[in-house]
């Protein structure tokens, strides 16, 4: 029998199973069982609340047993039991849940459970539910307005036991609120139940510090009481450095919060040093769009005026608070202007590298008010600022949002034109050996180019890795002037990133990270977010309160890559250098523009004025098995020229001669006719040379050997002499269709269809070496690489493409190429023009 109830314990209705035998049924008719199922299964707290919903199989033994063993029944659940039998309350219970139970059978209930309890009301609006919530809403009023007194509350939950009876019940989310109003509660809420998870801990201490709208006199001495308290009743209860992050970040609002932080910072009481904290939180600044709003300037001085720092980053930040504020760039005295706002902070005098710190933020724009600051304030020479904007313009080249930076600055300095290009040539060209191996599939997968990187869908991981990948973080005059301190890296990779910014250090994880959010907002998002499904960090990434402000680029910008594309020719060295990075890291809006033309009138699909694209972009991809951007493809299908790379164009040569290719190329076929050299057509249908044809010819014959009917004196002397005017068109046009010319788009197909070739062959020896460390029953799967893929579909459409063009151009019977090889993989999609010849059936 014993085994049989840990049978029924394990089935959520084991009804089915009572019903087989007759043995199993008369074990199921136990009392005892009947109620250790419950405690069983759902435990001691949920217990009486899953029995009361089984009203059939509910007996008055099963009460008892149900509460001698232990479980729990406190008032609430009294009172919400009696009010939804009798439908006088509405909770938050839909379903039937005590009707079910008969009325003899409640009626003990109400006996046994009232006869735990003094008294027990049943009016409207008197469970000790509405007295827990009516406290919770009043938290924020200060104590003369509260109807409910926390006398009340400690008796709710010490005298009559109240804790939410089940999880599905609203109060339950609502507890950890009570134990950061009041958190001598806490004793009471363990004894009754009831477990602190750890992942209610900032929430528990952001309800501390917040701020009170109705309640503007000094809190510090009761939020130090209650953290205390929580501290010295709970160990593991601590305030993290994320919520202290929060607390400065209300430095000027919540005074009473920030002045609390200070005093358990000041008596040691925290787990880390306030002052690191602060200068981690000014740092996250340096890139972010908030760094131009004005209550971030002034919350920013505030804690710097509070815990000064030397850390280099936190200066680039304070004097971009000075520069950022008040329009200083713009007005008529910069340079008095500026060092008013600079000494008040103790950040003069300047050095060159703070001038090229401050020029290289994506939020500084103008340079003309530092550049005069430089020669007035700091006495540096014209060969000095010239050094420096040849420096702040090259670093720009991998800032994407700094476009109107570099066109003010060649503008007014034309001689940068030149140099621009240069550096960007030698420091920023990109082959194949420069490239991850292909067999290292993470660094391929990881790669990113340093230039013309798309800041709106790079993620942070693939960011953070490109530093390791690229081959192009050093640059020139990089010594002593990047901006790297104290473990933080603060290149230019980084910069252009979006979304939250947040200090990640090695050691400090579990006292939490700090994030550029206020503690106002936080407290929203803790209780707007979802409550069921606790997916509390997807709901921040993306629907936080200031997502706009964590954005590393302007509100109005112009990127490079589209300044490079106005300023430069297409078919120059710069232009193709950002046209390359741009092709690896699929930005999709600056390959829109390098494809279209600068005057709107142009007609897009004329690609004159277009950067050409080259077969060394689709090799470089194939390098890391990235997809190509599907205007590559679109380009090839306007009628795009076919280079093998760049130096094609550049050298202002005629298009490098195909090499000879090891591997086949075309399939013969009996319909296919051999290549024809290309043709010179002059002007004239007399002058129409046609070249001669490898294979042996049947003559034609001439038009005056041709022999006439037609009768003299007739109406069919005016269609013969039509007949003779139209004899030259139609050899023209006979001669036309047999002259091949191979077109860029056949070109395209051919060394595309190698390409995907060697994609093959790269596909087979790696499933051969898999198959061979990893033995296994059966092929083994192995997944081709997203280059491999969209060449395949999109090859196809090519070849289509180009079947159509010269079947308008030759007529509906031109041969149709074959570009396929032995080792190409697209054997299914291929076209069979040929049908088989069926065996005729012999009948005996």
């Amino acid at each position: 029998d014993e085994v049989i109830e840990l049978i029924f314990y394990e089935l959520d209705d084991p009804t089915a199973l009572t019903l087989t035998s007759k043995h199993f049924h008369n074990v199921s008719q136990d009392p005892y069982v009947r109620a250790h199922y419950f405690l069983n299964r759902y435990g001691r707290m949920d217990a009486m609340f899953w029995a009361l919903g089984r009203g059939k199989i509910m007996s008055d033994k099963v009460i008892d047993i149900l509460i001698s063993s232990g479980a729990y029944v406190s008032r609430y659940l009294v009172q919400v039991a009696i009010h939804h039998y009798f439908r006088s309350a509405n909770h938050f219970i839909k379903t039937a849940w005590v009707r079910n139970m008969s009325i003899p059978v409640f009626a003990h209930f109400m006996k046994v459970a009232c006869g735990l309890f003094d008294e027990v009301p049943l009016g409207k609006n008197e469970d000790d539910g509405y007295f827990f919530a009516v406290f919770l809403k009043e938290s924020r009023l200060p104590p003369d307005m509260k109807s409910t007194k926390w006398e009340t509350v400690r008796d709710i939950f010490g005298k009559y036991k109240f804790i939410p009876f089940s999880m599905k019940d609203p109060l339950m989310v609502q507890l950890p609120i009570a134990l950061a109003i009041e958190p001598r509660l806490l004793p009471y809420a363990e004894a009754n139940g009831f477990h602190m998870d750890t992942k209610y801990r900032d929430f528990v201490f952001r309800k501390m510090f917040e701020k009170m709208a109705l309640n503007n006199g000094e809190r510090s001495d009761d939020i130090l009481r209650n953290v205390r308290e929580l501290r010295r009743l709970d160990a593991r209860m601590f305030l993290s450095r994320t919520v202290a992050a929060e607390i400065c970040m209300e430095s000027k609002s919540n005074e009473s919060a920030y002045r609390a932080l200070k005093i358990l910072d000041r008596t040691k009481e925290l787990l880390f040093d306030l002052s690191t904290v602060v200068a981690e939180l000014i740092k996250l600044f340096v890139n972010t769009r908030s760094i131009t709003s004005a209550y971030t300037i002034n919350v920013l001085r505030h804690l710097y005026a509070d815990f000064p720092s030397t850390d280099p980053t936190v200066r680039i930040v304070m004097l971009l608070t000075a520069c950022l504020s008040d329009n200083v760039l713009v007005q008529p005295n910069p340079s008095g202007t500026l060092k008013s706002k600079l000494e008040p902070l103790g950040l003069l005098p300047l050095t060159r590298k703070d001038i090229v710190d401050i020029l290289t933020n994506p939020f500084v724009e103008k340079h003309s008010a530092l550049v005069d600051f430089a020669k007035d304030e700091m006495n540096l020479s014209s060969s000095d600022i010239k050094d420096i904007l040849q420096e702040v313009a090259v670093k720009c080249l991998k800032i994407g949002s700094k476009g109107k930076t570099l066109k003010k600055l060649v503008d007014c300095h034309p001689y940068l034109h030149a140099v621009l290009q240069e550096n960007a040539v030698q420091c920023y060209a990109i082959n194949l050996d420069d490239l991850p191996s292909y067999d290292n599939e993470e660094a391929c997968a990881t790669y990113e180019a340093p230039l013309c990187r798309d800041f709106n869908t790079s993620s942070k991981a693939t960011r953070n890795s490109s530093g390791a990948a690229g081959l192009h973080s050093a640059e020139p005059n990089a010594s002593g002037d990047a901006i790297a301190t104290d473990g933080r890296e603060m290149d230019e990779d980084e910069i252009g990133n979006e979304g939250p910014v947040q200090a990640e250090t090695g050691n400090t994880s579990e006292l939490g990270i700090i994030g550029q959010d206020t503690l106002s907002s936080m407290i929203r998002q803790d209780e707007m977010a979802p409550t069921r499904s606790r997916r509390r960090s997807f709901y921040f990434s993306y629907f936080g309160s200031d997502t706009t402000g964590k954005l590393g680029y302007p509100t109005d910008f112009i990127p490079v890559g589209r300044w490079v594309k106005e300023r430069y020719p297409v078919r120059s060295a710069m232009a193709a250098t950002f046209l390359t990075h741009a092709v690896i890291n699929n930005n999709t809006t600056l390959l829109h523009v390098f494809f279209t033309c600068n005057t709107p009138s142009t007609n897009y699909v004329s690609t004159s004025q277009h950067v050409p694209v080259t077969l060394k972009h689709f090799r470089l991809l194939a390098r890391l098995g990235k997809a190509p951007n599907w205007c590559l493809y679109h380009e090839i299908e306007n009628g795009a020229e076919f280079y093998f790379s760049e130096e094609d164009y550049l050298s202002k040569q005629p298009p490098a001669t195909e090499p000879k290719r090891c591997s086949k190329v075309k399939v013969k076929s009996k319909e296919t006719s051999p290549t024809i050299s290309r043709l010179s057509t002059q002007a004239g249908p007399s002058k129409v040379q046609v070249s001669p044809r490898a294979t042996k010819r049947r003559p034609r014959r001439s038009a005056a050997a041709v022999m006439s009917y037609v009768i003299p004196d007739s109406d069919d002397e005016a269609i013969v002499e039509d007949d003779d005017e139209n004899a030259v068109v139609v050899l023209m046009t006979m001669q036309a269709k047999k002259r091949k010319v191979e077109s860029n788009l056949q070109r395209w197909v051919k060394h595309l269809s190698v390409l995907l070739a060697e994609e093959q062959k790269k596909y087979k020896e790696k499933r051969k070496r898999l198959e061979k460390s990893a033995p296994s029953e059966g092929r083994r799967r192995v997944a081709k690489s997203e280059f491999h893929k969209s060449l395949m579909v999109n090859l196809r459409s090519l070849r289509k493409l180009d079947l159509d063009k010269r079947k308008q151009l030759y007529g509906p019977d031109a041969a149709e190429d074959d570009y396929f090889t032995e080792d190409d993989g697209d054997d299914e999609y291929r076209e069979r023009t040929t049908r088989a010849n069926k065996r005729r059936r012999v009948t005996t």
